[in-house]
C-alpha cells in the first residue's frame, strides 16, 4: 500500500519524524518531483511537506499526486485546535469529513462543502491498537479555513455552524486535490490548543507532544493493516461517487 502523508510545516514533520525514529522505523531520504520527500519504506508512507494554508498545500498534494505511484490514500497530518471541551491537548481528531469553513458567499446561503474521509482508513485508525494511554482518539468533522481562531465566541459559532471537533487550516486544500484526482483522502489532527486566547502559546508548547501521539497511531495502523482494510478500490468504486455528490461541487 502507497500511502501519502502530506504535514504543512516543518517543525510539525520534524516532531512526527522524530516519533518515528524513536519507534525504530527506517526513514530516507528522496525527492518526488521538484519536492524533498521522506520515504518509510517498511510502513509504505512517503512523507512531504505541504505549505501553509489551503492553498499552498492543494497546489502541492496536487503535484504529488501527480508525480508519484498510484497513491492508495493521501493523509493531511498536523496540528489543530480544539473546538468542543472534550478534547485535550495531545488527543487525536481522525476525521469523519473536512468542512470548509471560509468561503464567504453573500449572494445565497452559506456554502459548506463537506469532504468525507476513506471508509476503509478512517475504520481502520480507529482500531488501530496503541500502548498510549496519555492521550484519547476522536472521530468527528474537522473544520478548514485560512483562518486563526483565538476567540471562544468564534469557537462555539465555527462548532455550530460545521460541527466539527477541530479546526485547521489545510485541510480543504488537500481534500479538493484528491477530489479532482480521485484519490482517497483522510485528515488526522493533533490537539494542540483550544483555539481560544492562550492558543499561540498553547500550540508551541504541545504541538511536539500532539505530533509524536499522531506518529505513533499511524505506526500502529500500518504495523497491523490487512489488505482488506488497505482496499482503496473499494473505496473508488463505492465511495468516490459519494464523495463528489457530498462535497457540494457537482
Amino acid at each position: 500500500m502507497q500511502r501519502l502523508i502530506v504535514i504543512p510545516i516543518q517543525a510539525e514533520i520534524d516532531h512526527f519524524l522524530q516519533s518515528c525514529t524513536e519507534l525504530g522505523v527506517a526513514t530516507e531520504t528522496a525527492r518526488l518531483g521538484r519536492l524533498p520527500v521522506i520515504q518509510l519504506p517498511e510502513q509504505g508512507i512517503t512523507v512531504a511537506r505541504g505549505g501553509l494554508g489551503k492553498v499552498q498545500f492543494a497546489l502541492q498534494t496536487q503535484h504529488l499526486i501527480d508525480a508519484g505511484p498510484d497513491w492508495d490514500v493521501v493523509l493531511c497530518v498536523g496540528a489543530a485546535g480544539a473546538l468542543v471541551d472534550a478534547l485535550g491537548p495531545g488527543d487525536i481528531v481522525v476525521a469523519t469529513e473536512t468542512v470548509e469553513h471560509d468561503i464567504r458567499n453573500k449572494f445565497s446561503a452559506p456554502m459548506l462543502p463537506r469532504f468525507p474521509s476513506a471508509d476503509t482508513v478512517l475504520t481502520a485508525l480507529r482500531q488501530a491498537p496503541s500502548a498510549q494511554t496519555t492521550y484519547t482518539v476522536h472521530c468527528g468533522p474537522i473544520a478548514s479555513g485560512d483562518e486563526t481562531v483565538v476567540d471562544r465566541e468564534r469557537r462555539r459559532e465555527l462548532h455550530q455552524l460545521t460541527g466539527a471537533l477541530a479546526v485547521a487550516w489545510e485541510g480543504a486544500g488537500g481534500a479538493r486535490a484528491c477530489h479532482f484526482s480521485g484519490v482517497p483522502y483522510i485528515e488526522v489532527r493533533g490537539i494542540t490548543d483550544h483555539a481560544n486566547s492562550q492558543a499561540a502559546t498553547d500550540f508551541k508548547l504541545h504541538m511536539p507532544s500532539a505530533m509524536r501521539h499522531v506518529a505513533r497511531l499511524i505506526t500502529a495502523w500500518t504495523a497491523q493493516s490487512t489488505p482488506e482494510q488497505n482496499a482503496a478500490g473499494a473505496w473508488e468504486e463505492e465511495g468516490h461517487g459519494t464523495t463528489r455528490r457530498q462535497s457540494g461541487l457537482d
